[in-house]
């Protein structure tokens, strides 16, 4: 992609002769009265002589206090002013903060509180962050955190490592530390004091000093909640004020309507000097430092527990307090727990609770006397965090059930407390029975629904999820049966494919979980069904972790009772509550019970009733299609005009009969939406893993939108209120596992309501399970089988326990992937039908470091976030926007952009770049977006400081051009010195997301040479853990990250380490079969006793779950990155050549830089990735391919096509799916398409190629060691050349290939592989016609094709071919292709029904998503149940007894008879079709043809020719009423190219083909498939029985199969 030119005179003004660090701060932008606050230098010093040094952003004075750490993500308003913090020096471990800036201190709430604070000042004497945004955006907010600290006294710095810092505190302890800040900062040179404010009596000095009464007014009162207290008076309690918190003083009075007296902590109850009256209980609060310090508060407690029985209540310091009163002792904690999500046990009934706490000492519970027991303990280190009496209404716990902030999980406390105030007798607690209730002790045998072949939706995320599944079933001891038709995933791999066998059959089972039997089969409720009665004794279905399509089979299964029948149970969340999700009816009214509400909808099962719930809601609406997935069939109608057509085709995508359910709901683009990840166990434990923030607001689909975890711009009220309605939803659906909940909140208030609750395993999950490292879908299938989260181990510190929450100390950002631009007539606009194909996900320690990294990871050819000149090709799309008006000096107008801004599409980020760049406000950006302020500020911080360091290399370049030419020397090639930017200016921009590649184009000067210069400045990034506890409790884990917003690693470095690079985003071309070929790389590497590292970039992938490989590095797959990964790890090697076209192009620019690349050598693969260089190594050893000539010039290629003929292929260089490969029938196509190949390829050759038509088209997969072939396989394809083999149909073993074809494949191989000196995996694609074979290219990497080709053979080629580059003994597997008496046939899988106005036709350019393949008898059995498995409607028998017909238009159709008569004789249906083929088959005899025009229009037609009605529409009207069962349509052979047609033209057959998408009916579209596709319908009913009788790949290995055959 084009960058843009140096901005244009919409750019901001800019003081060029300002310094680097000028203008770097004038990048900042910052107010102006907190510019020199902002830019001081600031230290913290702690006392075993640490220091950490950053910029200040609060108060100029210097403070000492104890350094503690919290954990918590949100909140930061109420920590700073919680009392417990007194005299505290606080790190906040999550690196973003001042995002919701801070509300005001002068809005109060009814009882004349600050409404938003815990009191009435800042607590803490400093504050320690990672990073700092003095921009904020917050309705409530009145002003920065930074200026707030600033007004209060309060020092604050920025700029720390706080994982170090937490780190250093949690080995050491709480430290003593000076925050010391600008003059101040020599202090450090001299003899500090440190100042221990444990020594002060803290609580005297926040504890009030007067006595205050806090009623609720009539106003405020309402219905109490709590139906178990007495009516009568109000109960009066005194709460004994430590540093009570002002939202204990809310929950007290507001909710439990009691007269609440405060009084001091030292107050004495016996003088009552206060006259309060008579008191009905008795609180104690919490509060900072010793316990041992409230001597007075201890004396007076002790006289109410043994003299009086009023009920007592303590919290934090006050449970210390109550606790020493009743004779226990306390003890200072090593660095005390201080965070939102410690787990709590209640040890009356075992349930888990997530608490917010503070606190530093702890009760030692062993020193309790007799009449006193624990009442909670913490789960994770075990600590005491409750005291109750035995007989007494006295009872303390060491959290905050009020919490705030925090959740509020634990407020029945003050339930309980009331309920013994007003007299009730504690109430009876007791363990829930159904904690001896579990599955597992009755199953044995379990069966996994799949969701078969990736589709826009419904991709990898499932493979992740299916694995993790399998893994914990095994170690339950349980046998798997495996339904999943996708072949090239990691779960479909068997126990055969354990790698240690190959060097000791008793080595560690490298190979991962498998399961026991996997069946290659469709996942429809028939199929399942018939793998039920085969397998018999299967106890249980897990239906969670396939998807949609996983769980609408497992509806279907039930509702029908062939579940219950069998007596097979459905694991996890029930089918009912399923059910009460999907249903949007059921949903609303379940929701109702709960007082909870979605955003209004109405369901519909008609067009009439669609139309009658707009008009009750008002235009704009939104429809949706229930049952679906990624928004299948869904999109906003403006009008009735629209909302019919919509409606009409989310019915169909809903099921298309009486049964078909569509959603009409209200319109709230505009509005943020959220989601969070929830789990509950089977005893009600019930936690959210992780809560995200779309970028993008509502009105695009969550799978399209970028995608921020965790949220950013949400206040603690908003999070927790969002959490607990979370919780309360789950929890009345009876969810058992985990499920997704989806949110609208209203960007100017606290208004939210619920979108939808997925109750399966969705793509959010696997998102979800990477960012914070807990996998969510092993823990959900541990918890269906009746385990509770409790019970379960936190797998990244693998000591503390499953039921918690994680604390994130860095941010995650997930970019989706697009390919829409592959598809004429698609539209690139984004709305509520969700288009990307894959997605990445990065992480960094600020949102400007991910979100850069996460752009290049989504396309490694972008240097970071800039914003695009349209003369490249980046804002051209398929709309039909006009764009007009005054051109900007990028080339796009500015109507042209800011329609791009108003209308979400997929290159609004770099449309938002571009504004930034030409000086748009944030305000302007907002009003055309409606995106978040915080996020456009973090864009614009991005785009000024391109602005900044451009025009400092600028300055820089002309002083040496002057230089240069007052010396007479010349000026060509000057750049700027990298040099002269410094450690901080340069730090500054790494910390900023900008690559080396950005910074050396901004410079002038090369990438290589940035990063000399970074090195030498000392600049280099931090490796960092994921760290699901903020750092509060050391990590075991393997999975990390790089981040220049640290200081020091977290890891050493490897020993004997191969570095395995991953596939990167799953896009048309690249997908699961590259994951699958990089875990068995991985587990190769491991089991040959090397330790394996990959580096990916994708959440959806097996190799990026940490158990895989011994480290795992979240990374960009960039040059850049991987050298400092691989100089990181001083890796003795480097695979490039299993994870597709990424990795391998990164193979000499990584040679180049000193690293051993295993197996082929980089200069050997660029000889075949260059087509110049290919092509001349061809001929020169002799082997035919097709006439060629490199790219000279567009006449020299004209000349070139014009001598061999059209059609010509044209082909560029390093490219993966045939991006820009076209056929061309003219000279004007290819000059359009020599163009387009030039973009793709700008830097390496294009090459025009003669092509051969009705040519076969033939895959040589294989393995060689220094050039000589071990292993290989020939798989032949369905369709001729000319259609992609990424699209094609496979078959193997090759059923119609001659052998002498198949020998001239393999001697034209070896010679290849011998002349590249190939070690390792390979793929040649070549053509046959008439026994004559041509090579088409060749990829020295895994293709796609390997795990087909692995799993139909039986033998791992990745494991073979990793042993070869490892250089370990390798020996070739027993392969002999005459034994193999099963076919395997792998078909496309596309998603045209989610790319609305596709052409379905394919070319040469890769269209399908994903595949699937399946195993047969012969290849008509295996073909058909492929074709079954993508989803596709196949004809049956009972559409013909209901007269449905087959549809056929095919162009030379008296080539076809044989076809034909097929399907009307044969298989006995009538047929349609277009005027001229209906009038072809009837004139050759084929009967039950008639045409789809009647004779009048036929009559009509050849009287007047321009009159000619369109006999589309007649099509369409009968594949609308359902009366066509499938779709024969077989254009032009000279339609070599979906890109052939004239853009605008919409002929009759696209319109058919795109009516048949669109409403769900089967489609053909290729003369062998349709061929192949008939025969199969033809033997299969002949021969029913067998070829739906289901074989798992065992029973084909093993030939049992035959056992059937010959029953």
């Amino acid at each position: 992609m084009q960058r843009s030119k140096s901005p244009g005179p919409f750019v901001p003004e800019v003081d060029v002769t300002r310094s680097t660090e000028g203008l770097l701060a004038w990048a900042e932008d910052a107010p102006q009265n907190r510019r020199q606050t902002l830019n001081k230098k600031a230290k913290l010093v702690l006392e075993d002589g640490t220091v950490c040094e950053g910029y200040s952003f609060g108060s100029g004075s210097s403070r000492s206090g104890e350094v503690v750490f919290n954990t918590g993500m949100v909140g930061y308003p109420e920590a700073l002013t919680d009392p417990s913090y007194r005299g505290q020096i606080l790190v906040l471990t999550y690196p973003l903060i001042g995002n919701y800036g801070v509300p005001s201190m002068e809005e109060r709430d009814d009882f004349d509180l600050p409404k938003y604070f815990e009191s009435d000042q800042v607590q803490i004497a400093g504050l320690v962050v990672a990073t700092y945004s003095e921009d904020h955006s917050h309705w409530a907010s009145s002003g920065s955190l930074g200026a707030w600290l600033e007004a209060s006294g309060v020092p604050a710095i920025h700029g720390v490592d706080t994982r170090r810092l937490t780190k250093n505190i949690r080995e050491s302890g709480a430290l003593l530390g000076w925050l010391l800040v600008g003059d101040e900062s020599p202090m450090i040179n001299r003899s500090l004091k440190f100042e221990d404010p444990n020594q002060r009596h803290l609580v005297a000095e926040v504890s009030t000093k007067k006595v205050t009464k806090y009623v609720r007014s009539k106003s405020q009162r309402t219905d109490n909640h709590n139906h178990n207290i007495t009516p009568g008076r109000r109960r009066i309690i005194v709460a004994f004020d430590c540093g009570m918190k002002y939202n204990i003083i809310r929950y007290l009075v507001s909710v439990h309507d009691v007269e609440l007296y405060v009084v001091p902590h030292d107050y004495d109850l016996e003088t009552n000097i206060d006259n309060i009256p008579p008191y009905d209980g008795i609180f104690c609060s919490n509060g900072p430092g010793d316990p041992a310090r409230c001597e007075a508060t201890i004396q007076t407690l002790k006289k109410l527990i043994t003299q009086q029985d009023i009920p007592i209540f303590g919290i934090c310091l006050g449970h210390q307090l109550l606790a020493l009163a009743a004779g226990a002792k306390s003890y200072k904690m090593k660095y005390g727990n201080r965070g939102m999500n410690q787990p709590c046990v209640d040890l009356r009934t075992t349930r888990c609770y997530m608490t917010s706490q503070n606190h530093g000492y702890a009760i030692d519970d062993t020193t309790l006397p007799c009449e006193w027991r624990p009442l909670f303990v913490n789960a994770n280190d075990h600590s005491n965090e409750g005291i109750i009496h035995t007989s007494k209404p006295f009872f303390s716990v060491q959290f905050h059930p009020e919490a705030a902030g925090g959740p509020i999980d634990t407020a029945f406390l003050f339930d309980s407390f009331a309920r013994l105030v007003h007299g009730a007798p504690p109430q009876l607690t007791l363990l829930d029975p159904s904690i001896y209730r579990t599955d597992r002790a009755s199953l044995k045998r379990v069966l996994l629904l799949g969701s078969g072949g990736l589709s826009i939706g419904q991709a990898g995320e499932f493979d992740y999820s299916g694995s993790q599944a399998i893994k914990a079933l095994k170690e339950e001891g349980l046998q798997v049966i495996l339904i999943n038709p996708n072949i090239a995933t990691v779960q479909t791999s068997r126990d055969d494919d354990n790698p240690g066998q190959f060097l000791n059959p008793h080595a560690q089972n490298w190979g991962g979980a498998c399961a026991d039997h996997v069946y290659l089969l469709p996942v429809t409720a028939d199929w399942v069904r018939r793998v039920l009665d085969k397998e018999k004794d299967i106890d249980g279905i897990i239906v969670s972790m396939g998807g949609q399509t996983a769980l609408n089979v497992g509806v279907e299964l039930w509702k029908s009772g062939d579940l219950q029948k069998r007596g097979v149970r459905v694991l996890g969340t029930k089918i009912d509550a399923i059910i009460a999700t999907e249903d949007r009816q059921i949903f609303s009214n379940t929701l109702k019970q709960i007082n909870e509400r979605l955003a209004e909808s109405y369901s519909a099962n008609s067009v009439d009733q669609a139309l009658e719930a707009a008009r009750k809601i008002g235009y704009p609406v939104l429809v949706r299609a229930a049952f679906t997935l990624g928004g299948l069939g869904s999109g906003f109608a403006e009008n009735e005009d629209e909302l019919q057509e919509l409606a009409t085709s989310a019915l169909s995508h809903a099921g298309g009969n009486d049964g078909a359910q569509i959603l009409i709901d209200k319109d709230l683009r505009g509005w943020k939406e959220v989601e969070y990840e929830v789990v509950r166990d089977v005893r009600d434990n019930c936690i959210t893993v992780c809560n995200m923030e779309n970028f993008d607001p509502l009105g695009v689909h969550t799978g399209d939108s970028i995608v921020v975890a965790p949220s950013q711009t949400l206040t603690n009220r908003e999070y927790f209120k969002l959490r607990a309605t979370a919780l309360k939803v789950v929890r009345h659906l009876g969810i058992i596992g985990e499920c997704n909940i989806q949110y609208a909140l209203n960007p100017k208030s606290e208004d939210a309501c619920i979108i939808e609750v997925n109750a399966r395993l969705s793509r959010s999950s696997a998102l979800a399970s990477k960012a914070t490292g807990f996998p969510l879908a092993y823990v959900a299938t541990k918890l269906s089988l009746g385990h509770d989260l409790v019970s379960i181990r936190n797998s990244v510190t693998q000591t503390t326990t499953a039921c918690f929450e994680p604390s994130l100390d860095y941010c995650v950002v997930k970019v989706p992937r697009w390919d829409m631009r592959k598809f004429q007539r698609v539209s690139t606009r984004l709305g509520s039908a969700m288009k990307s194909v894959g997605e990445v996900m990065a992480i960094g320690r600020s949102f400007e470091e991910a979100i850069q990294k996460a752009v290049r990871m989504v396309n490694p050819n972008l240097p970071g976030l800039e914003g695009f000149a349209a003369s490249g090709n980046e804002f051209d799309n398929n709309d039909d926007d006009h764009l007009s008006g005054a051109q900007s000096s990028s080339g796009i107008s500015i109507q042209g952009l800011e329609q791009r801004l108003k209308q979400p599409n997929d290159q609004r980020l770099f449309a938002v770049q571009l504004a930034f760049e030409k000086g748009y406000s944030i305000d302007k950006v907002h009003e055309l977006t409606k995106i978040d302020r915080w996020f456009l500020a973090k864009l614009r911080r991005i785009a000024r400081l391109r602005v900044a360091v451009e025009t400092r290399f600028a300055q820089q370049v002309t002083e040496n051009h002057n230089t240069l030419m007052r010396s007479s020397v010349g000026s060509g090639g000057i750049s700027a010195s990298i040099e002269a930017l410094g450690y901080d200016a340069m730090r500054k921009l790494k910390q900023a997301g900008f690559s080396d590649a950005q910074i050396a184009s901004y410079a002038r000067c090369t990438e290589a040479r940035v990063r000399r210069a970074r090195l030498a400045l000392g600049v280099k990034p931090a490796v960092k853990q994921i760290d699901t506890l903020g750092g509060e409790v050391p990590a075991r884990t393997n999975y990390l990250y790089m981040t220049y917003h640290g200081d020091e690693a977290d890891v050493v470095q490897s020993e004997r380490a191969v570095i395995v690079l991953g596939c990167g985003a799953y896009c048309i071309g690249s997908s699961v079969e590259f994951d699958w070929s990089a875990v068995s790389c991985v587990r190769q590497c491991r089991a040959s006793g090397y330790r394996a590292i990959v580096v990916n970039c994708n959440p959806e992938t097996v190799s990026t779950d940490y158990d895989v490989s011994d480290r795992l590095y979240f990374e960009e797959l960039s040059l850049e990155r991987v050298l400092d990964i691989y100089e990181q790890e001083s890796a003795w090697g480097l695979v490039v050549s299993v994870g597709g076209q990424i990795p391998n192009n990164l193979a000499k620019p990584l040679h180049d830089c000193g690293v051993h690349i295993l197996g082929t050598s980089p200069q050997d693969i660029e000889r075949a990735e260059d087509r110049h260089k290919f092509s001349a190594m061809l001929d020169e050893i002799g082997v035919d391919q097709p006439p060629w000539r490199e790219l000279q010039s567009t006449a020299d290629a004209i000349s070139f096509a014009e001598r061999v003929g059209y059609p010509v292929l044209v082909r560029p260089s390093f490219v993966l799916s045939g991006a820009a490969m076209n056929v061309a029938s003219s000279a004007a196509e290819l000059t359009s398409f020599l163009n387009e190949a030039s973009d793709v390829s700008p830097d390496h050759p294009v090459v025009v190629s003669k092509f051969i038509q009705n040519a076969k088209e033939i895959e040589f997969d294989a393995v060689a060691s220094d050039g000589h072939i071990l292993n290989y396989a020939i798989s032949e394809h369905v369709e001729n050349a000319g259609v992609h083999s990424g699209d094609a149909t496979l078959v193997l073993p090759a059923q119609k290939l001659y052998v002498q074809t198949q020998k001239q494949v393999k001697r034209i191989a070896s010679k290849i592989a011998k002349h590249l000196r190939i070690s390792g995996p390979f793929n040649i694609q070549l053509m046959a016609r008439e026994n004559d074979v041509k090579v088409i290219e060749c990829n020295l990497r895994a293709s796609r094709s390997f795990p087909f080709l692995s799993k139909t053979l039986n033998c791992n080629f990745i494991s073979l071919a990793t042993r070869v580059m490892l250089g370990v003994p390798a020996r070739p597997y027993s392969i002999s292709m005459m034994e193999i008496d099963y076919v395997c046939v792998k078909a496309p899988m596309f998603s045209f029904t989610r790319l609305r106005g596709a052409d379905p036709i394919l070319g040469v350019e890769m269209a399908s998503t994903g595949e699937v393949a399946c195993l047969g008898v012969d290849v008509y059995g295996a073909y058909l149940k492929a074709l079954e498995s993508t989803g596709m409607q196949l004809p049956s028998s009972s559409d013909k007894k209901a007269g449905k017909k087959f549809f056929l238009s095919i162009s030379n159709a008296h080539d076809h008879a044989e076809l034909a008569k097929k399907i009307a004789v044969d298989l006995g249906f009538h047929i349609v079709a277009s005027p001229g083929t209906a009038k072809a088959l009837i004139s050759l005899g084929i009967p039950n043809v008639q045409s789809i025009l009647s004779s009048t229009q036929e009559e009509t037609a050849l009287s007047s020719p321009r009159a000619r009605p369109a006999w589309a529409d007649a099509t369409i009207a009968q594949l609308e009423q359902g009366n066509i069962a499938f779709v024969i349509n077989i254009p032009s052979s000279a339609k070599l190219s979906s890109f052939c047609d004239d853009q605008e033209s919409v002929t009759n057959g696209y319109l058919v083909r795109r009516a048949a998408i669109d409403f769900g009916v089967g489609l053909i579209l290729n003369e062998k498939s349709a061929h192949l596709f008939v025969e199969a319908l033809v033997r299969s009913l002949n021969d029913p029985v067998l070829r739906t009788t289901p074989f798992h790949v065992d029973e084909f290995y093993s030939g049992a199969y035959h056992d059937y055959n010959q029953l």
